[in-house]
């Protein structure tokens, strides 16, 4: 199965999504036949609906390879979050579909337009329960070890850490790790017996399905090594690299050059996420103003000296400074101060390298007020972050905003200050600071790299059910 695990994989989806339109079309006929009580008039019975709907499924499953829902990085969770967003469309364009093969067929098939709607409902629903259910198998089938692709990963960049971590800790992800082609300072400390000292050895002993190149050193002998051995090769761009995937080619004269974008959010994107920036900013205050209210008058209450909100100062688009809003959660005599200094201060030094170390996140900080804690951790303290938006300092959706202090730790600062730092992100919706500094740090790149409205929406709603289930929240 190693070989074929990509095909079996689009095999099951195929005939899955088949089973799931054909199911879905036949609910909606039943709930609308037997279940809603307002007169209908259908000239078909169940199972000639259902024979129908059989002879259109083709073009819907060409609507959904269209949609790119048969890609491998979408269903595995490399490309996730756009993945309900295309599933709904598809439901929308197969219940379309349905509708024009009725129009010309004549067979009335919708007499009730309310049919359609609930189609479109049924569609979404059942087809993601039912590749809900072949992840799951494909997971479980995975962690058994059967089909899974063997890895060898070549480069000495930390890239290489990265993919081995991931790759030996995630056994659902499809692939094991096989061999490690790197220096010995690339390579995590508890895979070090993975290592080999050169490709051909690797190749020669470790059975390799795919390998993953991460420098771009004798980039053309690594691909003929794996195409003679017909193997699959990925190449881990550099950030440079990668950034060639947002160019646009023009003729200046007769001359071709690449125009280099570092973000698709511009122009007509970035206007109209403004514009819901302001509309959202301006409702969540009303709904929000007596909880906010309420908020400032406890902390006013429980020290009357000093201010409840406080403004700290943070980077957003272009390297400009400006004052975040927020309740106050630490205590006085250690507000805007950097950790270092407030743990020096309290005669608590050694407690900087556990903070650090923990992802800037302690359990039981000290420095936390016990009103703090709970403003925290139902995320309370961020709610005057709204100002912001409204001022247009941050929007709603966007990277973490960054102290001044953090800049260098970030080499890619100013890819990250290409947009507006955002009051919620693609971070802190995986993870707040369960994830490493460095984890959240690659995907606030990703979001500035692959900014697109269905990702905004995702990232939108997932805030919404990790706020609400307290989910990470510290």
């Amino acid at each position: 199965m190693r070989k074929k695990s990509d095909f079996i994989l689009r095999l099951c989806l195929i005939v899955g999504d088949a089973v799931a339109l054909v199911l879905s079309f036949a609910f909606a006929y039943f709930v609308r036949v037997h279940v809603d009580p307002r007169p209908y008039m259908f000239e078909s019975q169940l199972f000639d609906f259902t024979m129908t709907v059989l002879w259109v499924v083709p073009a819907m499953l060409v609507i959904n390879a269209a949609l790119g829902l048969y890609k491998k990085s979408i269903f595995l969770g490399r490309a996730r979050l756009p993945e309900r967003g295309r599933l709904v469309l598809a439901a929308v364009l197969a219940v379309a579909a349905l509708i024009v093969y009725d129009f010309f067929t004549g067979e009335n098939l919708f007499p009730v337009r309310v049919m359609a709607v609930t189609a479109v409902a049924f569609c979404f629903v059942f087809l993601l329960v039912e590749r809900m259910g072949v992840r799951f198998l494909m997971r479980q089938i995975f962690k058994s070890d059967y089909g899974a692709k063997r890895v060898v990963i070549i480069g000495n960049s930390k890239n290489t850490e990265y993919l081995a971590d991931y790759i030996a800790a995630t056994p659902e992800c499809g692939y094991r790790l096989a061999g490690i082609v790197a220096g010995r300072r690339f390579i995590p400390k508890d895979l070090k017996t993975h290592q080999y000292s050169s490709l051909k050895d690797a190749l020669r002993k470790a059975r390799a399905d795919v390998i993953f190149q991460t420098d771009e050193k004798s980039t053309e002998y690594v691909y003929k090594q794996t195409v003679q051995r017909h193997l699959e090769y990925y190449f881990v761009p550099s950030e440079t690299a990668l950034s060639s995937h947002f160019g646009e080619l023009e003729l200046v004269g007769n001359t071709p050059a690449v125009m280099v974008m570092a973000t698709p959010l511009s122009g007509g994107a970035a206007a109209f996420k403004r514009g819901f920036d302001i509309v959202f900013a301006l409702i969540a205050i009303i709904v929000t103003a007596i909880p906010m209210l309420l908020t400032w008058l406890v902390l006013k209450c429980a020290d009357f000296r000093h201010a409840a909100i406080y403004a700290d100062e943070r980077l957003t688009q272009y390297n400009r400074r400006f004052r975040c809003y927020k309740f106050r959660t630490m205590k006085p005599e250690y507000s805007g101060m950097t950790a270092e200094e407030a743990f020096i201060k309290m005669g608590k030094p050694e407690l900087i390298k556990k903070y650090r170390k923990n992802g800037d996140y302690m359990k039981d900080d000290p420095r936390i007020t016990r009103i703090g804690r709970f403003l925290r951790r139902t995320s309370i303290d961020e709610l005057p972050q709204l100002f912001n938006i409204l001022k247009g300092d941050i929007s709603l959706i966007g990277p973490r905003a960054l102290l001044p202090g953090e800049l260098r730790d970030y080499g890619d600062r100013s890819l990250i200050l290409m947009v507006k730092s955002g009051l919620t992100g693609f971070a802190q919706v995986s993870g707040r600071r369960d994830i490493s500094f460095e984890e959240r740090r690659a995907l606030d790149i990703y979001y500035v790299r692959n900014w697109s409205l269905s990702l905004d929406a995702s990232i939108f709603l997932k805030t919404i059910a990790v706020v609400l289930r307290g989910e990470g929240a510290k």
